[in-house]
């Protein structure tokens, strides 16, 4: 056993015993949980992109990991400069100076992929969404760091071996933790490739280019490849500096309150939503706009499932669990016959528990609702997991701007309005009317 090896098992070993001490459940869960993010910061970028990971996919860990692993920053040391050049030069045969305007050697923020550094536009450029940037427009000129792939992709296979020692324990077996492995790998690769990213982010500008309280940062593709994403640069403060914003009167309830339609809109009317929207990749700008960041993970909704989340956003808000339960199917979250009644009682307790007075837990009901299926051994879809995943992320980003609201407030009578406006479309009523009739008939007949 290699001596990088010897350090996983031991680092992941002993926060894992400190994690287990507690003789609570709930708590042992949660500390253990809380260790496992240490040991992951401590073993290096590779690990800390790795849990980044489990934080999105909550079909196959535990709502405690899910939840905690999304506290990790994926921050290291700078590159030099020269190295950074070096690639911005491979990819465009020319030098910084050359492509850009202006170009700034000391980085804007440094992760394990890539760095970020500040330039200024050489040319005047028509975007794909919007108006003109003038030459002159300050950048932001993501770049892929060298070497770094290739270290993490290192680190991956060192872990392998490890894994599939671990999948001989019953207790990680459901993990498929080699499958996790696979899965990363591949992220890794599409995540180098900043054309992806770019394309996703014109989609998101196209979508929202008619909100004004809404912005995506405009993509310049004369100066984007494989390993560079260059975009306008967007003044604002992160959700974690809003002091500044505040005082300068910036109405906060309603951006948090906009943030939450915003949101919705993505999910039940474009079908199309950001996932990682955690606060490190939203800003508020000067002018009180939203600034949406980093684009790497994104989910879909086809129509029929738009019908069907409406129908589960409702139900929950209003405390139907069999009705939220009932919808839910149709999104493939399939309760076996036998645990029916279990999950429905479980859940109904957790509605009244969460959400039956102001202002309700959408994160605790949510926490308690996949904690719920993961005991009961339900199934999770990775779509579902990724979409409850994400309605708590946005319920912490709006309560992060105006920590008194209620997210049900918004995302109750958006939902209703939905499910009426597909309820009374004349192909649903033909479909249902005999339907409604045969049991006007029996209940008419005693």
């Amino acid at each position: 056993m290699s001596r990088r090896s010897r350090q996983i098992l031991l680092t992941l070993a002993w926060h894992a015993l400190r994690g287990l001490v507690h003789f609570s459940a709930s708590r042992r869960r949660a500390a253990f949980a809380r260790e496992m993010r240490l040991a992951l910061q401590v073993l290096g970028p590779a690990f800390v992109k790795l849990g980044q990971v489990v934080s999105v996919r909550p079909d196959v860990f535990g709502p405690e990991l899910v939840f905690e692993f999304e506290k990790l920053q994926d921050q290291v040391a700078s590159l030099p400069a020269s190295e950074i050049r070096s690639v911005i030069e491979a990819e465009f045969g020319m030098a910084p100076e050359v492509l850009f305007a202006s170009f700034e050697d000391t980085p804007l923020a440094s992760a394990s992929i890539a760095q970020v550094h500040r330039a200024t536009l050489a040319r005047s450029y028509r975007p794909v969404v919007g108006a003109v940037l003038p030459a002159g427009t300050n950048l932001a000129v993501k770049v892929v760091r060298p070497g770094g792939e290739e270290a993490i992709l290192a680190d991956i296979a060192t872990a392998r071996p490890i894994a599939a020692r671990l999948a001989r324990i019953k207790r990680f077996a459901r993990y498929n933790l080699e499958g996790l492995l696979d899965e990363f790998a591949s992220t890794l690769c599409s995540e180098c490739d900043l054309r992806r990213e770019a394309r996703v982010a014109d989609r998101f500008a196209f979508d929202f280019r008619d909100d004004a309280l809404m912005v995506v940062p405009r993509v310049v593709w004369p100066c984007t490849s494989r390993r560079v994403l260059t975009t306008e640069f967007v003044e604002g403060w992160r959700l974690s500096e809003l002091g500044e914003p505040l005082a300068r009167g910036i109405d906060a309830r309603r951006l948090a309150e906009h943030g939450a339609q915003v949101f919705l809109r993505q999910v039940l009317e474009i079908g199309r939503f950001h996932a990682d929207l955690h606060p490190a990749n939203i800003f508020v700008t000067p002018e009180g706009r939203i600034c949406y960041l980093d684009f790497g993970i994104t989910g879909t909704t086809s129509p029929s499932q738009r019908i069907a989340i409406a129908q589960v956003l409702a139900a929950t808000v209003y405390g139907d669990a069999d009705r939220a339960l009932r919808y839910s199917a149709e999104l493939g979250l399939v309760v076996p016959a036998a645990r029916e009644a279990v999950v429905r009682m479980k859940v109904g307790a957790l509605m009244a528990q969460t959400l039956a007075t102001a202002p309700r837990d959408i994160r605790g009901f949510a926490v308690g609702f996949l904690r719920v299926l993961d005991d009961e051994r339900v199934e999770v879809p990775v779509g579902y997991g990724l979409l409850v995943k994400a309605l708590v992320t946005v319920e912490g980003v709006a309560r992060a701007l105006y920590p008194e609201i209620d997210i049900t407030e918004v995302a109750g009578p958006y939902a209703t309005r939905m499910v009426a406006q597909w309820t009374f479309q004349p192909a649903v009523i033909a479909k249902r009317l005999p339907q409604a009739f045969s049991a006007a008939l029996r209940e008419l007949a005693g």
